[in-house]
């Protein structure tokens, strides 16, 4: 295999690592700490491994660095996967208010926002350091930043391991060799490169023939073509409330939240959470459909136009009182409507009534993982047990977290992937 999490030398921590223990967990983020508490509390010897000099810093910049640790409203419908449902069972037996009770038993002073969003009142530093000392109360090791060079398994070509606790698996690693019974991969997806992270995770699943689902960019910016960025370049830096839709027919998936245009494209909270639809729509072969945005969400721009028919105002004055007034003259001018309402034939007002309720975008890509907020994609769910996060042809490997294929909403949900999966896996491994 290939030279590990990073090219990082050699730990940080010069501590005694021990050469055999129960559990590996490679990946000191959410889900890796989580696990390797859970694990530790049962009284198993773990040893936890990161090649980031500074744990945890997925969650350090996380909702602005206060975290958006969970949200309240989880549940398998607030994520895509191959298979919607695996989700299901980790979500069940650990859900939002099992991390929330942690949250309070340590004194962690949080407060709800919009939509069952939770955020801690003071800092991100706040869930690092209740994970921490999790570890620490469970006698969990953490060495980093420490590299993973090689993995392999014990008895490959020959017989395999004696007894049930007998080492499954070896890793060559910058601490040294480290036999263990149980392998859990909880290294993240390829989300933010700046804060370390790798291919490891996907590269250690095909070592052992496990199928990765095609990874890309979710919750990111949408970029658009140049042409198109031309037309809307005097539109860059406003924001406006929308609702954004990808697809067609009822069941298509719709947001209702801030969107801001940028030098780039489209961003904001809406545009992220459509992303990752407009991202996975490419699973079937298909092609994409493109991006339509409701700039008056909860109106009726038909009626609304109709009452307004015999004013003598310019449309975009008249828009201004329901749009932000950059982003209704700007509008106005993109589609050459800045005459008076009452100018305007019924015929007109109806294609002005269908551009403000559902303009039509289509994206030429994403700002790729640089501001990607997680990967869609990963390991494939149909290769591990929902129950216990343990791939079904190789005992004693475990992938948790954002590795998986099972991407989340917007709004805690991936911080409530991370908590219930690796919970889970910490119960078995």
């Amino acid at each position: 295999m290939g030279p590990g999490l990073t090219s990082a030398p050699a730990c940080y921590h010069r501590r005694r690592v021990p050469i055999d223990v129960d559990v590996l967990v490679i990946g000191a983020g959410a889900a890796g700490m989580l696990c390797a508490a859970e694990a530790g509390r049962r009284g198993r010897r773990v040893l936890l491994l990161d090649h980031w000099k500074q744990i945890g810093e997925r969650i350090r910049v996380s909702g602005g660095g206060r975290c958006n640790f969970t949200n309240r409203r989880a549940g398998a419908e607030h994520y895509l996967s191959r298979n919607p449902r695996f989700c299901q069972s980790a979500l069940a037996r650990f859900p939002p208010d099992r991390f929330v009770a942690l949250v309070e038993r340590h004194g962690v002073p949080y407060h709800e926002e919009a939509h069952g969003q939770l955020f801690c009142d003071r800092s991100s530093h706040d869930i690092i350091g209740l994970l921490r000392r999790e570890c620490e109360h469970a006698g969990v090791r953490l060495v980093h930043p420490c590299t993973v060079w090689r993995i392999e398994r014990v008895g490959d070509g020959g017989p395999p391991p004696a007894g049930p606790g007998a080492p499954r698996f070896r890793a060559e690693t910058g601490a040294g060799t480290v036999a263990c019974a149980s392998l859990v991969v909880a290294t993240g997806g390829l989300a933010v490169p700046l804060l370390g992270a790798t291919p490891f995770g996907y590269g250690v699943a095909e070592q052992f023939r496990i199928p990765v689902v095609a990874t890309r960019p979710a919750l990111v910016p949408l970029a658009l073509a140049p042409e198109t960025m031309t037309a809307l370049a005097p539109l860059a830096g406003v924001a406006f409330e929308a609702e954004a839709r990808c697809g067609t027919g009822r069941a298509a998936p719709r947001f209702v939240d801030s969107a801001l245009v940028t030098h780039r494209g489209l961003s904001g909270p809406v545009i992220l959470q459509i992303s990752s639809y407009w991202q996975a729509q490419t699973d079937g072969g298909g092609p994409r459909a493109p991006v339509v945005l409701d700039l008056l969400p909860g109106l009726d721009a038909r009626a609304w136009l109709s009452q307004r028919a015999g004013s003598r105002a310019a449309l975009p004055n008249l828009l201004a009182e329901v749009l932000p007034r950059r982003l209704a003259h700007g509008w106005c001018d993109l589609h050459g409507w800045t005459g008076r309402i009452d100018e305007y034939a019924s015929p007109a007002r109806e294609a002005m009534a269908r551009a403000l309720n559902a303009w039509t975008l289509m994206p030429s890509g994403t700002l790729g993982y640089r501001k990607a907020e997680v990967t869609l994609g990963g390991v494939d769910t149909t290769a591990l047990s929902s129950q216990t996060m343990e791939a079904r042809d190789v005992p004693g490997l475990y992938f948790i977290g954002e590795v998986v294929d099972v991407t989340g909403w917007l709004g805690g949900y991936n911080f409530q992937w991370a908590w219930s999966s690796g919970w889970v896996a910490g119960q078995f491994a």
